[in-house]
């Protein structure tokens, strides 16, 4: 009897953590990429971002998530180290809205009202419009139907007349600082393992609520709970670039400078708290209802002033994490490791998506660079010189080879989850985007291979050949320019008719120069040798910018 009730309880508690889950993805793919473009224009100033987090935070019903994906736009770049602590703050307050619910569920009997939630989520899934909408409504049902088993099953339990755990917790004494670190570093490690604030919140209020666990105790477990939390952005951001951990940090540093203030007026914080919901800590005769609403105001309040305390010194929380993790230099050698995508980042498809966006941009930058080293290997006398680039464009081919099944392998995993049409399609098109970039890196590097054919049989170009040579890479880095400014920008700015204008002219010369070289060799102005190296190097340089504009098409959708 008592192993099934353990089994109920723990089955509970995986079906409430599973419903915020479902929950909360499906309210993030719901919103889609609009949640970067709420981040970045909403968080204008410290107190814009608060409100933003806040309310991300109260829509996903996971702090966890908007801290994650906080990081993430750190770590692409598109948020501020400034604006990622304020928004970090306002998911503190946001995530106390998730106590409420859970001390509503433990205090009313809810559960009768959850399977029409059920029936209806379930027709919406199968509905190909509302399936989200439906995704949203079986993680509530789920979540409520978790915590109506939970009450019910502490309540099975009997907790209140198992003398083990009486004995166990009367054995700390509730008004000594030593009993109340003690449950802070229980709470702490224990979300450190379960990775979820929320199920140590629901095993919170079942001891509690069964007259077993002392409020003081349980209020020590949340303020640990909130130090544990931190540990899910802080293990996300370990691959990730020093902003992002930076960011990560400060959402530590934050809760801890709380858990401090809050230690040192504890009892009667907790007092003023339990207060506002009418309990009583220090009483020995509790209301159940009163009990697990008190651990919701404690959190509340606790959040709240730390916040409000906090947020006129996000500038020194910013130095104080950049002085403990400085900025490394970046080495070229490393050029070949992702900056934007972390596999261990715990983050949903839609802003996944996002994330290999900026690492195909990235990509496009790479390439672009490594024509500009074939510029540079084509203009080069120097042998040493000319055989060091010659190297870095070997190794950037190399990486062009890395970066296309990386970021391939990456979108395939994003690919099997459940994701949005839309979503689908930029997945498609990135897949393209990211095999046509490989393809520029091959071009680069066989114009680089040809170049080199021509200083080891001593061949020179003469004047005219070197000059169209110029004109012709002049034309095709022209294009690669505007291909990565489209990469980084938006499709609905962006000026494609230059593209296909660029490659017009550049067939146009092809065919103009392949022409004249027939008659130039012809003419002996120059060898055959000389002259097929001549046409190679041009109709290279022509594959490249179709290349390119196969990458701009893709985008284009």
């Amino acid at each position: 009897m008592t192993l099934t009730i353990g089994f109920q309880l723990l089955g509970a508690l995986a079906l409430l953590i599973f419903g915020m889950k479902i929950m909360s993805e499906a309210l993030q793919k719901m919103a889609g990429p609009q949640l970067r473009h709420v981040l970045s224009a909403m968080t204008t100033n410290r107190f814009s971002g608060m409100f933003t987090g806040m309310l991300l935070t109260v829509a996903v019903q996971s702090s966890s998530a908007t801290t994650v994906m906080t990081v993430s736009f750190v770590n692409a770049g598109l948020l501020t180290l400034a604006q990622a602590i304020s928004v970090i703050m306002g998911a503190n307050i946001g995530t106390t809205l998730t106590a409420w619910i859970m001390s509503a569920g433990f205090s009313l009997n809810i559960t009768d009202f959850i399977w029409p939630a059920f029936l209806l989520g379930i027709i919406l899934i199968y509905s190909k419009r509302h399936r989200y909408v439906g995704d949203f409504l079986y993680g509530v049902a789920f979540m409520f139907f978790a915590l109506g088993v939970m009450s019910q099953t502490g309540k099975a339990m009997d907790l209140g007349h198992n003398q083990t755990l009486i004995d166990f917790f009367s054995s700390f004494d509730t008004n000594s600082y030593s009993s109340i670190l003690i449950f802070l570093l229980i709470g702490t490690v224990l979300t450190c393992i379960v990775q979820s604030s929320a199920a140590l919140m629901a095993i919170t209020m079942v001891l509690c609520t069964s007259g077993v666990l002392p409020v003081y105790l349980g209020i020590a477990l949340v303020l640990g709970e909130n130090i544990g939390t931190t540990m899910t952005a802080n293990l996300a951001a370990l691959t990730a670039n020093t902003q992002a951990r930076r960011a990560a940090l400060a959402h530590l540093m934050f809760n801890l400078i709380g858990v401090v203030w809050v230690m040192i007026v504890f009892y009667p914080f907790v007092d003023f708290a339990c207060g506002i919901v009418g309990l009583d800590p220090s009483s020995s005769t509790q209301n159940p209802v009163e009990l697990s609403f008190g651990l919701a105001a404690f959190h509340t309040a606790f959040n709240v002033t730390n916040t409000a305390l906090l947020i006129g010194f996000i500038s020194q929380i910013e130095r104080f994490v950049c002085w403990i993790l400085p900025m490394k230099p970046d080495k070229e050698e490393e050029a070949f490791r992702l900056r934007y995508i972390n596999s261990g980042l715990m983050k949903t498809p839609e802003l996944s998506v996002f994330e290999a966006q900026k690492e195909t941009a990235l990509f496009g930058e790479r390439m672009q660079r490594m024509f500009g080293m074939v510029q540079e290997l084509l203009d080069e006398e120097d042998d040493k010189k000319f055989e060091e680039i010659f190297e870095r464009i070997r190794k950037y081919e190399d990486i062009s080879d890395r970066m296309e099944l990386e970021i391939g392998k990456y979108l395939e995993h994003i690919g099997d989850a459940h994701v949005s049409n839309e979503t689908k399609a930029k997945i498609r098109a990135m897949l393209r985007e990211i095999g046509e970039l490989e393809s520029i890196g091959d071009a680069c590097f066989n114009l680089a291979r040809t170049i080199h054919r021509k200083k080891e049989g001593k061949e020179t170009f003469t004047f005219e050949q070197h000059t169209h040579l110029q004109q012709m890479m002049q034309l095709t880095e022209q294009s690669i320019a505007k291909m990565v400014e489209l990469l980084h920008g938006r499709k609905d700015n962006a000026d494609v008719k230059a593209t296909y204008s660029l490659e017009n002219i550049i067939n146009s010369m092809r065919d103009d120069l392949k022409q004249k070289n027939i008659e130039d060799v012809d003419n002996r102005l120059y060898s055959y040798t000389l002259g097929t190296l001549y046409t190679d190097i041009i109709c290279e340089c022509e594959k490249l910018a179709d290349y390119v504009v196969n990458v701009v098409e893709a985008r284009m959708g």
